[in-house]
């Protein structure tokens, strides 16, 4: 088994912290991972992506020419992706800021509201969080426990309140997803 997955989005969205809190997990569940961030010079505001590789052998390049997955946060992100996601892929769209539908019938299309979720929260930085809980609720490559866990070891000091954001966040895009397979 071996799935690759680009996690892509504007620079300061948390893009980038997404994909290595994915790989983290996946690398603590035992699993061979390749972590590849990529992001223009402006940084905040820029576009900013990182491709994610898992597999349960030896990982011979980083590189996700036709990735299985991709988790994007706004519009370019989808612009850009979608025509590489592998036939019978799946492309993961924050639907609060992308108004455009793909242009793929090939893959499935699946929308989180996950602006207007962290809207609720009371934190619009939540984004990333809610479309990895997402992520992590259609593709059990890892488990929501394993995702948790990693948060703890990255922020390990960075202050209760924005991890316990970050665990409620995580839970929300798992359990809209989870919501939604109930009402199919």
């Amino acid at each position: 088994m071996t799935k690759k997955t680009i996690f892509a989005g504007f620079g300061g969205q948390g893009v980038l912290f997404m994909g290595y809190l994915y790989a983290l997990a996946v690398m603590n569940d035992g699993l061979e991972v390749t972590y590849l961030p990529s992001y223009g010079a402006e940084v905040r505001g820029g576009t900013a992506n990182c491709t994610v590789v898992v597999s349960d052998e030896e990982i011979a390049s980083p590189v996700a020419s036709f990735p299985d997955y991709a988790v994007v946060l706004n519009k370019p992100s989808m612009l850009r992706f979608e025509g590489v996601i592998r036939p019978g892929g799946e492309m993961f769209i924050n639907s609060s800021l992308v108004d455009v539908d793909t242009s793929r019938s090939d893959i499935e299309v699946i929308k989180i509201p996950a602006y207007d979720i962290a809207k609720e929260l009371g934190n619009e930085r939540a984004v990333n969080m809610i479309m990895l809980g997402a992520f992590v609720a259609r593709n059990p490559i890892t488990t929501l426990d394993s995702i948790i866990k990693g948060l703890d070891e990255v922020q390990k000091g960075k202050g209760k309140k924005l991890k316990e954001l970050n665990v409620k966040a995580l839970k929300k895009g798992y359990d809209y997803i989870k919501r939604q397979k109930k009402g199919s």
